[in-house]
């Protein structure tokens, strides 16, 4: 089978919602960003322009969901469509954190699905695959009729932690849900592990912590998960976590969405310690002490460098997950 690598260049467009990681993955691959021009009217709409030939070639195309999420979105797909229609070989729509990756199931009458939505909106505008990091359910992967690359970062958390003095440590599944991936990082980190039992009762960012399984009195805790939002359920989780005993208490996640005051809301927060994300969304330019931002830009890249040369993304599976 002929590789890309072979056929033609590689080349890597980014649309407008984090120019930062798409310049760090470009600087890890040795490829200088393409050229593009991307203009929006004063009536809101959106006009693309590719500045130079992508006619056979292989092409990646790097947007996450940075707000606002909509007008990314449809940047992100006027950009793939373009780039079809300009005869590009193939096209990678490169989505570090998956839009509307939360709307990933009916389960109320009459609701949308709309991180299925999202896969067909990329199908239609042309996209031959998919790289995204940490989907928030494994399972979205299926709302795809082309093959879908998901890549786990969460190692780039783990190896964080891994340098600190862990022998008093816990780590905490914020809910039953996150209960096999907290358990995967307690191996991991050779550490024992605590589940909160969380139960949302509205459609809305907010969930309440009714009991928690296990013990953290005296304890340092972790609190593991795929994203934070508005903070509201991790401060939550913090409070209890302290009510029980809990020394200090730590917050480790992949996607640091930070919306709606989440910034603030965590450094007001006397119950945590540290939050640790990766830059997989940009975060707010003044983040605080207590949030560090991590880069994703080194598993992104050496994904797209595998996915460009033909070669199977199991070692990075490897490396970044199966390895404890």
């Amino acid at each position: 089978m002929t590789s890309f690598s072979e056929r033609g260049s590689i080349k890597l467009f980014a649309g407008n919602s984090h120019p930062t990681l798409a310049a760090e993955i470009a600087e890890q691959i040795g490829v200088p960003l393409a050229q593009r021009e991307i203009i929006k009217f004063a009536n809101g709409n959106i006009f693309i322009k590719i500045n130079e030939t992508v006619r056979d070639q292989d092409v990646f195309v790097i947007q996450t969901s940075n707000e606002p999420v909509n007008y990314h979105l449809m940047e992100l797909l006027l950009m793939i469509d373009t780039l079809r229609y300009s005869s590009a070989g193939r096209i990678t729509a490169v989505i570090p954190y998956f839009p509307y990756v939360r709307s990933d199931k009916k389960d109320q009458p009459r609701v949308s699905i709309g991180a299925r939505l999202v896969a067909n909106l990329l199908e239609t505008a042309g996209a031959d695959r998919v790289l995204t990091l940490n989907l928030h359910s494994w399972q979205i992967q299926g709302f795809f009729r082309i093959p879908v690359d998901h890549v786990l970062a969460e190692s780039i958390v783990i190896e964080h932690f891994r340098k600190k003095d862990l022998s008093n440590t816990v780590a905490v599944a914020p809910d039953a849900g996150g209960a096999k991936r907290v358990e995967k990082y307690a191996h991991m980190l050779q550490l024992p592990f605590v589940i909160m039992d969380k139960r949302r009762k509205a459609n809305d960012d907010n969930a309440k912590i009714q009991n928690i399984i296990g013990d953290v009195e005296g304890k340092d805790a972790i609190i593991f998960d795929d994203e934070i939002s508005t903070g509201g359920s991790m401060i939550d989780t913090a409070r209890i976590l302290k009510a029980h005993g809990a020394r200090t208490i730590s917050a480790g996640v992949v996607h640091g969405v930070l919306c709606g005051g989440a910034v603030e809301r965590i450094n007001a927060c006397p119950d945590i310690t540290e939050l640790v994300a990766t830059n997989s969304v940009a975060t707010p330019d003044k983040a605080g002490d207590k949030i560090q931002v991590l880069s994703c830009s080194q598993v992104l890249a050496k994904a797209i460098q595998r996915i460009h040369h033909g070669d199977s993304l199991t070692p990075i599976f490897s490396e970044y997950y199966y390895n404890s």
